[in-house]
């Protein structure tokens, strides 16, 4: 069965370099891996120096990786709610493009990210090509309505399918009316509308499911950094998402001769202090600073060998 681990945090904290390097580390134990990209600005290919794109794309032997293309869920998504509009046509009920779109959003208006994120995620609990899955999410904001949709999504279809049932009632009286009980329309009984919150269902078991998925934060040593992700893991364990690691990355070990580099550490060590004492059941790994950027499989591999698969 595929477990996934999730890494998230504020922008810029190295989440797809930790990501990667999760996933290679991996791979290298032997587990069939993919690492997934929801962020938008897709990084992901410069991390491992290949280019990614919508499809799993192999990087190494048993590494993969896939850019989730965020228009793809929204389109989803949205041509459930045309299939609607179109039966509601069927019924003498127009709806305009507005209407439309009224009812796409009725309950829940999903962000493109966040949406592509959620539906990239049931596309791998459903899918058992891979033992392990590590998806690199986007910033905070965007990583806390990703956990929120699920349960939002269910409001807005729930919503809908409510009014479908309520002009396909309608419907079947008056043709039971005009043509007697044959009259009435048979329908499918799998339909788009059950099939996507049967879906958002199994992502929002699998999120909060210990044996099969952990969350883990990724920070850097600075105040306002970790006062982020203090936050973060508490609104998680909100959402009852699994959450037992802390990465600490850009940590100084060896400042040398460098007074700032020196000044900096310090600041770091007070940093790193105040995380485990107010987290204290959590793990910490810590990451080395790196100097430039961390890109290309060596560099990840250096990046692999201070954290867990």
């Amino acid at each position: 069965m595929t477990q996934f681990v999730l890494y998230g945090g504020k922008g810029g904290v190295g989440k797809t370099t930790v990501a990667a390097a999760t996933g290679l580390e991996l791979s290298r134990e032997g587990f069939e891996t993919l690492v997934v990209s929801t962020d938008p600005a897709h990084s992901l290919g410069d991390a491992v120096e290949r280019s990614i794109g919508s499809e799993p794309v192999e990087i190494r032997e048993r590494l993969w990786g896939v850019e989730i293309d965020p228009q793809a869920g929204i389109d989803r998504y949205e041509a459930i709610f045309e299939t609607l509009a179109e039966e509601f046509d069927d019924a003498g009920i127009h709806l305009d493009e507005d209407q439309v779109a009224e009812l796409f959003t009725s309950g829940v208006l999903p962000g493109s990210d966040e949406l592509a994120a959620i539906d990239g995620l049931a596309t791998y609990v459903e899918d058992d090509r891979f033992d392990r899955v590590v998806f690199d999410t986007a910033p905070t904001g965007h990583t806390l309505r990703l956990l929120d949709l699920p349960q939002m999504m269910d409001r807005g279809l729930a919503t809908a399918l409510d009014l479908r049932d309520q002009v396909r009632r309608k419907v079947d009286t008056a043709r039971t009316m005009m043509f007697g009980p044959m009259g009435r329309k048979r329908r499918e009984e799998a339909d788009s509308f059950t099939e996507m919150r049967d879906r958002m269902e199994r992502v929002g078991e699998v999120l909060r499911d210990p044996a099969r998925t952990e969350f883990r934060v990724v920070t850097i040593p600075e105040t306002m950094a970790v006062r982020e992700s203090e936050r973060l893991v508490a609104q998680l364990r909100e959402f009852e998402v699994p959450v037992r690691t802390l990465v600490v990355n850009k940590v100084i070990e060896d400042p040398g001769d460098c007074e700032r580099c020196l000044g900096k550490q310090a600041v770091q060590e007070e940093s790193l202090a105040a995380l485990r004492e107010s987290l204290p059941e959590l793990a910490v790994w810590t990451v080395p600073d790196e100097s430039g950027e961390v890109t290309g499989l060596a560099a990840l591999e250096r990046v692999g060998q201070h954290i867990g698969g």
